[in-house]
C-alpha cells in the first residue's frame, strides 16, 4: 500500500491509531539510511574490485590499524564473526589479506593486508572520503557539529541499552 493510498484509505470509526508507524520509528529510519548510504558507497568499491560490504569493511579495517585478529575486525565493524570469517576467506583467496599464526594462541590468526591489499586500499580510500564529504554536504556546514555528536550518542546510547539486555537476559537465565 502506498503512502497516498494509506492515507485515503477508509477506515473503521473506532480504529485505534496504530501504536507504532514505521516511517517516524527512529530504529527503522536509520536502519533505511544506512543501507542506503552503504548501497550508494557500494558503488565505489563493488564494480571495480568485485568486493562486498563485509569485504569492505575488512579490507578498510585491516588498512587503518595494519594488522588485528578476525575478532578484533569483527567487534571493530560491528560484524558478526561468521561475516568476517567468510570476507576473510574471501579476500585470502584473492591474496588481498595474509594470515600469520598467533603463537600465543593457535585458535586465532593475525590479518594484515598483503602488498596488493594495500594496493586497493591506497585507491579506495581517497574515493570513500569523497564520498563521505558528499553526503556531510547533505546537512547545513552549522549542523554538522551537532550532527555528529547526536550519532555518537545515539551509538553510545544503543551499546549501553544493548549491554543492559544482555545483563537482564543473564540475570533470567542464573537461578541463584
Amino acid at each position: 500500500m502506498t503512502n497516498q493510498t494509506a492515507s485515503t484509505a477508509p477506515t473503521a470509526p473506532d480504529a485505534a491509531e496504530p501504536a507504532l508507524k514505521l516511517d517516524s520509528f527512529l530504529p527503522y529510519r536509520l536502519n533505511v539510511c544506512a543501507i542506503l548510504v552503504s548501497q550508494a558507497l557500494s558503488r565505489i568499491y563493488a564494480e571495480r574490485y568485485k568486493i562486498g560490504v563485509a569485504e569492505w569493511r575488512v579490507l578498510v579495517t585491516l588498512g587503518e590499524f595494519n594488522m588485528m585478529t578476525a575478532k578484533a575486525v569483527g567487534l571493530h565493524s560491528h560484524m558478526h564473526k561468521t561475516k568476517v570469517s567468510r570476507a576473510v576467506v574471501l579476500l585470502e583467496r584473492r591474496k588481498l589479506v595474509a594470515r600469520r599464526a598467533n603463537r600465543a594462541d593457535l585458535r586465532e590468526a593475525f590479518l594484515s593486508l598483503t602488498p596488493a591489499g594495500r594496493e586497493i586500499y591506497a585507491e579506495l580510500a581517497p574515493s570513500a572520503l569523497k564520498f563521505s564529504r558528499q553526503m556531510m554536504e547533505a546537512i547545513d556546514p552549522v549542523d554538522r557539529e551537532a550532527f555528529c555528536r547526536a550519532l555518537a550518542r545515539l551509538k553510545d546510547r544503543a551499546e549501553r541499552i544493548a549491554a543492559e539486555s544482555a545483563s537482564d537476559v543473564a540475570k533470567d537465565r542464573d537461578p541463584s
